[in-house]
């Protein structure tokens, strides 16, 4: 099956993937047949146990069992888990000169662009490329003309302890791709968009316009040079790696996790099968650290 089948699979799952035999009805169209499961199972217990048992022509396709299987995974894991986070969200300063923040609108490989004032906390609105480019040919491509506020859609707040499968409801619901993450005080933990749940199910969606990992960086030596603030899961997606993020967030919350403590620079460790050395602390903060394959020591 090719990669749209399983984004609709997705958005058929977020409509109502709940019961155990509207999944049956979901996978029979996709050619699956799924045995029997004992009725003193949960509905997740079910639909796991359904998971396993999907063949196709009497065949285990391991790769369409996991896709599948992740869709029972929506209601386990929170937007936070695959959110970008807010020190590689790309922002704008709606207080800069509008020419300034035009150009980096315009700069941007985003189609759209929190826009904020004061401090990144104080997001005031979301501008989308298509919307900038209609409102620069009206005012004969001058910058300066352009108020970004104007034209610039409300922001779409969310708590980062909303699940994947909740969230794409409300994607769905609102027929949007896009919020902002807080957290219960409401400060700003970065964003979430349809792409990145449609991803959590399907893996990587390849796109044209797609950027490197922001703070990691590939060494000749094939050590990898990653800022502290990296989230795992990028982490893992960009270098196929499978380090565990039940615990922490950050790759320098992994360190702290499994040393309990905050090394010093130089300070090095071995775990889930990688050399951890500490490059840089800032404070209390470990800034940058150095992975390679413990292997290589």
């Amino acid at each position: 099956m090719n990669e749209t089948g399983w984004i609709v699979a997705a958005v058929l799952a977020g409509l109502g993937l709940l019961a155990f035999a509207f999944r049956a009805r979901l996978l029979a169209a996709f050619g699956y047949a799924l045995q029997r499961i004992e009725p003193q199972h949960s509905n997740h217990d079910e639909s796991r146990g359904a998971v396993d048992d999907v063949r196709r022509n009497g065949q285990a396709v391991r790769e369409d069992r996991a896709r599948i299987g992740r869709l029972s995974d929506l209601d386990e894991l929170e937007v936070s888990d695959v959110m970008v986070h807010r020190t590689n969200m790309r922002s704008v300063n709606a207080d800069n000169p509008p020419e300034a923040v035009v150009r980096e609108i315009l700069q941007s490989p985003h189609t759209r662009m929190p826009l904020w004032k004061g401090s990144l906390d104080n997001i005031v609105g979301v501008l989308h490329a298509k919307d900038l480019l209609r409102a620069l040919n009206d005012v004969g491509n001058d910058f300066s003309q352009i108020d970004v506020m104007k034209i610039a859609t409300k922001p779409w707040f969310v708590p980062d302890t909303t699940t994947l499968q909740e969230q794409l409801n409300a994607f769905l619901r609102r027929k949007a791709h896009f919020a902002i993450v807080v957290d219960e005080y409401g400060e700003v933990e970065g964003l979430v968009t349809l792409e990145d749940i449609i991803e959590e199910i399907v893996g990587e969606i390849a796109d044209e316009h797609d950027i490197d990992i922001q703070g990691v960086k590939q060494e000749a030596d094939g050590s990898v040079v990653v800022d502290g603030t990296v989230p795992i899961r990028d982490l893992n997606r960009a270098l196929d790696w499978d380090l565990p993020d039940e615990e922490a967030t950050t790759i320098a919350g992994l360190v702290i996790h499994e040393t309990q403590l905050i090394p010093d620079e130089k300070q090095a460790f071995t775990f889930h099968g990688k050399r951890f050395v500490v490059m840089k602390r800032d404070k209390n903060r470990i800034a940058r650290l150095r992975i390679r394959p413990a292997g290589d020591i």
